[in-house]
């Protein structure tokens, strides 16, 4: 199966507010302590509004069980997608290395 290229990748937040959370019947506050995170910080993730750090992504994988690189690659797919929409490149070369 193939993603759509011109479709944005989901967001880590929307993932962790849409299924992941709701799924541990957990408050915010809950998951922000267990975290170790502020219920804001938390939230302006959830609302996508911040990227999934580094730092957050090992205590994420961490609570849910996972790879910290599962998080990264995420987000990291997200901000490449906006990023190649809103970067102008027209001015940068393409250089070609001796071979």
């Amino acid at each position: 199966m193939s993603r759509d290229l011109n479709s944005c990748p989901t967001h880590p937040g929307e993932l962790l507010r849409e299924d992941l959370i709701p799924a541990t019947g957990k408050s915010m506050t809950e998951l922000s302590r267990m975290l170790g995170i502020s219920r804001k910080q938390l939230h302006h993730v959830l609302a996508e509004r911040k990227p999934v750090s580094p730092e957050i992504a090992v205590r994420v994988a961490t609570l849910f069980g996972n790879d910290p690189l599962l998080w990264i690659r995420m987000q990291g797919s997200y901000d490449i997608w906006h990023a190649r929409r809103e970067v102008d490149v027209s001015g940068v070369p393409t250089l070609n290395p001796a071979e």
